[in-house]
């Protein structure tokens, strides 16, 4: 997988139509009319949110959700043109989860270079009873010592969980 398909196969300006240069994975430009284009990768924003108790609230990833799809992991998803961050992770958690949150702090970002993304995550508060979704074929509240480790959707969800618990038990 390219890490840029968007410039696989690319040798014209999208502008012009004239030929351009294309630095993948990171940019295309045209000497002819100037246009020039950044890829960047995408702000993810996520919260974990957390039940009054401090149960961590995890969604088995739905039908048609890849990638992931039927593993675990804690609401979260592109944000888009007009919102913040934070606004982000608060509509995902209502989109997924079908829950208010408040937001209690960020609790880190996360990226490497070989991914398309940058995870922004925030610990938060609940409000209210989660409910299926499409995007949530089941949800379950853990304690922090039975976060299922070994069925985790993504690498970040695991590190995200793993710094929470963490700090919870003062190693951090």
């Amino acid at each position: 997988m390219s890490l840029n398909p968007a410039l696989r196969d690319v040798s014209y300006c999208p502008r012009c139509a004239a030929p351009a240069t294309v630095q993948a994975p990171r940019s295309l430009s045209c000497a002819t009319c100037g246009y020039q284009a950044y890829y960047n990768p995408k702000p993810v924003a996520a919260a974990i949110p957390r039940t009054p108790d401090g149960a961590i609230l995890l969604l088995r990833r739905g039908a048609r959700h890849d990638p992931g799809f039927g593993l675990w992991t804690f609401p979260g998803g592109f944000v888009d043109l007009g919102e913040s961050v934070e606004e982000a992770a608060v509509r995902e958690a209502r989109e997924e989860l079908c829950i208010e949150i408040t937001l209690d702090g960020l609790l880190g970002v996360y990226s490497k270079p070989e991914d398309r993304v940058v995870l922004i995550v925030y610990t938060a508060t609940t409000q209210g009873t989660p409910q299926l979704t499409a995007e949530a074929s089941e949800i379950r509240a853990f304690d922090p010592a039975e976060v299922p480790w070994d069925e985790l959707a993504f690498w970040s969800t695991a590190q995200a969980l793993r710094e929470l618990v963490a700090r919870d038990d003062g190693r951090l």
